[in-house]
């Protein structure tokens, strides 16, 4: 039976996260479903997976709260489940860019559907910016869309200080996999005095999911954090796998390279890879093996 997986995020008031924490977890597991929610003062991200009764009953759960009665989320379909535990963690931020003082739920850019992406991004006058990190980038993204080569969200105030100027880019369009990041990084912008700030609503996943192959603007796939780890337009499953030393997705020809060893290392770690490190990923496989 298919596992259906919802992908959610809001931002909301939420003084008392710390008490949301034990029922959400209990409904969570009464229902079966799997995944991770994070919890803050600044609202609520994650992603979980189950049965199609179990998701509904947890997303019920959530609108009966008012400050969620507008919860939205993304859906897509896995053969098998792609997420071993349940787990609600209590945070200082549900996407950490480490300025307390930039609050979405405030102050936000301009949401553009994805009918209406297209049109946006092929604007010569209109910087794109890619808002994940380096890792996610390198297996896809749109046209025309620049790289901003962070390791973490956390580094994107530092490459907007170097990088953009309110006054040459005067248009800023940007995006992430489920839209949380760049609505983030738009109220950071705004409040650096940018003044026309665009993202995707719903992010690459909804743009995936409802635009048709043959009008996207969207090249390679989309890095996803569950065991997918990557997926296609229509939310189809990908061709990347992921290394389980370092994380990072790999193709086929990552593991054509003499660094490649299934379960242990890839191109991306080898070099960094230490002994003992090393030793307890071979431990690990030997005993999944057993």
């Amino acid at each position: 039976m298919s596992v259906i997986v919802a992908a959610l995020y809001q931002f909301v008031k939420l003084p008392d996260y710390a008490q949301i924490r034990q029922p959400l977890l209990s409904t969570c597991e009464a229902n079966e479903i799997k995944g991770t929610l994070l919890l803050a003062q600044e609202g609520i991200n994650g992603t979980i997976a189950g049965s199609r009764q179990g998701i509904d009953i947890v997303i019920d759960f959530l609108r009966s709260d008012s400050r969620f009665t507008d919860l939205e989320y993304k859906e897509s379909i896995a053969e098998s489940p792609p997420f071993q535990r349940m787990k609600v963690r209590l945070k200082k931020e549900i996407v950490t860019l480490g300025l307390s003082e930039v609050n979405p739920s405030e102050q936000v850019g301009t949401y553009v559907n994805p009918k209406d992406w297209n049109e946006i991004i092929s604007n010569p006058e209109v910087t794109v910016i890619d808002t994940r990190n380096d890792y996610e980038v390198s297996i896809g993204t749109f046209k025309r869309a620049e790289n901003p080569q962070t390791e973490s969200f956390r580094e994107f105030p530092e490459y907007a200080s170097k990088n953009l100027n309110q006054n040459k880019n005067k248009k800023v369009a940007m995006f992430c996999t489920g839209g949380i990041r760049c609505e983030k990084a738009t109220s950071y912008l705004l409040s650096q005095g940018f003044e026309e700030v665009y993202h995707l609503k719903g992010g690459i996943l909804k743009y995936l999911e409802e635009v048709p192959p043959e009008e996207s603007l969207w090249e390679g796939e989309c890095f996803v954090f569950d065991q997918r780890v990557a997926v296609r337009h229509g939310l189809e499953p990908g061709s990347y796998d992921m290394c389980p030393s370092c994380g990072h997705p790999i193709s086929d020809d990552d593991k054509a390279s003499s660094k490649y060893e299934e379960g242990i290392s890839c191109p991306y770690c080898f070099d960094h890879l230490t002994e003992d490190k090393k030793a307890k990923m071979q431990e690990k496989k030997r005993q999944r093996e057993e």
